[in-house]
């Protein structure tokens, strides 16, 4: 008997949590509401020098309705009622406060989507803080504010010289009439006179080719870039050419981890360890001749091994791998590979993976734009990365004598 009475008080007590949680949110909304709506009259009878439907002599204005505007606080949302005045505007700290913490929730929403939070990850971060889910749509439009600042970066001019150009190009995936077809974004670094790098320019290309190489490299010209000396790159198709002809002053030097990886793919795997020693060895020599002379035993060396199309290769483009021995020493393990680019290359490629493919060219050029121009302003663009005095010093000798 006492047992069935403590069961049957046990259930007449039970709780729905649910129910309670549900209850007690919408408590505390409803007072958010009316506290904000209540601070809201009382400024509004502050500026008019009297409360509503006062006679007073020091009233200044007088009421002529209100309008609503929605608010998202921690509680959740809220209906404002913003009063309106006759003759005074109404400016409240209220709604300031709202358009601030608005303007920081964009600028958190952006910078979110650019450091390479899916948009669907976006969308569960703003339900989880503000209780608000934020559409793809609403990411997609707080991003087409930042296009303009984008655009004017991209744009901007070319101050100073440029010794050393770093060239590379990076192949996303697009949207095309129902089809997924590749867009080459192009991206240049240089390392200037005081011996910093900036990222110098972002364009997009239908195809990293000749036509594509030149346009990029005539954009980066109007733009002002000058004094290159020496341009680091792969061998891709058109870019050399290209470079002849926009900068005709400059050498060209191949990038030596891209040109080894080309060997190889003329070499069987249990010799590829062999041979990488063998062509390091190349560049690892005091001066130009001594790595000319070793880059003819290396093609001996290969031939002996019966690996005639990389002995091939090699005695045919080590060459284009020697151009960094004409500058100074302390500048040869930065400029004769494109690793400062391929780095930031791959960070693209981090951010550009959570997309999938993009519903056009621009959207591509945008998020690559939007990325680097956050590198440029971190500490990748402020540390000085070479010391420049060297490849100057022989112009200041002559200058003197």
């Amino acid at each position: 008997m006492e047992e069935d009475t403590a069961a049957g008080l046990k259930d007449a007590i039970r709780v729905d949590q649910g129910q309670l949680r549900g209850h007690i949110d919408e408590v505390v909304r409803s007072s958010v509401e009316e506290t904000l709506n209540a601070l809201l009259q009382a400024e509004a009878d502050q500026m008019c020098g009297a409360t509503r439907y006062e006679r007073s002599p020091d009233r200044v204005d007088t009421r002529a309705g209100h309008y609503e505007r929605k608010l998202e606080t921690k509680a959740g949302e809220v209906r404002l009622k913003v009063p309106k005045l006759r003759r005074l505007p109404f400016e409240t700290v209220i709604i300031e406060r709202y358009r601030r913490r608005e303007s920081s929730v964009e600028e958190a929403l952006v910078e979110m989507y650019l450091a390479g939070v899916s948009v669907r990850r976006v969308e569960d971060i703003t339900e989880a803080l503000w209780g608000t889910r934020v559409s793809s749509g609403t990411v997609s439009r707080l991003n087409q504010k930042i296009y303009a600042h984008i655009e004017t970066w991209r744009n901007r001019a070319i101050e100073g010289e440029f010794p050393y150009l770093f060239l590379d190009g990076v192949v996303l995936k697009r949207s095309w009439a129902g089809e997924v077809r590749n867009v080459s974004v192009l991206v240049a670094i240089g390392v200037g006179a005081d011996g910093h790098r900036q990222i110098l320019g972002v364009a997009e290309g239908q195809k990293e080719d000749l036509e594509g190489w030149r346009g990029f490299l005539r954009h980066l010209k109007d733009r002002g870039l000058a004094g290159v000396q020496l341009i680091i790159s792969d061998a891709c198709l058109g870019l050399v050419e290209a470079a002849a002809e926009l900068f005709p002053d400059a050498q060209w030097q191949r990038c030596i981890v891209h040109f080894y990886r080309n060997v190889f793919t003329n070499v069987p795997k249990t010799k590829v360890a062999e041979v990488a020693r063998m062509l390091k060895a190349v560049h690892a020599q005091e001066d130009r001749r001594s790595a000319e002379d070793k880059v003819r035993e290396v093609i001996g060396k290969l031939r002996a091994m019966r690996l005639g199309k990389a002995a091939e290769l090699v005695e045919a483009k080590a060459h284009e791998t020697l151009t960094y021995f004409a500058f100074p020493s302390n500048h040869w393990r930065q400029v004769r590979t494109n690793n400062p680019l391929e780095r930031i290359i791959r960070e693209i490629r981090r951010r550009t993976r959570v997309v999938g493919a993009f519903p056009d060219g621009h959207s591509a050029l945008m998020l690559v734009a939007a990325r680097l121009r956050h590198i440029a302003s971190t500490k990748w663009g402020k540390r000085r990365y070479l010391a420049m005095e060297t490849l100057f010093a022989p112009v200041l000798e002559e200058a003197v004598a």
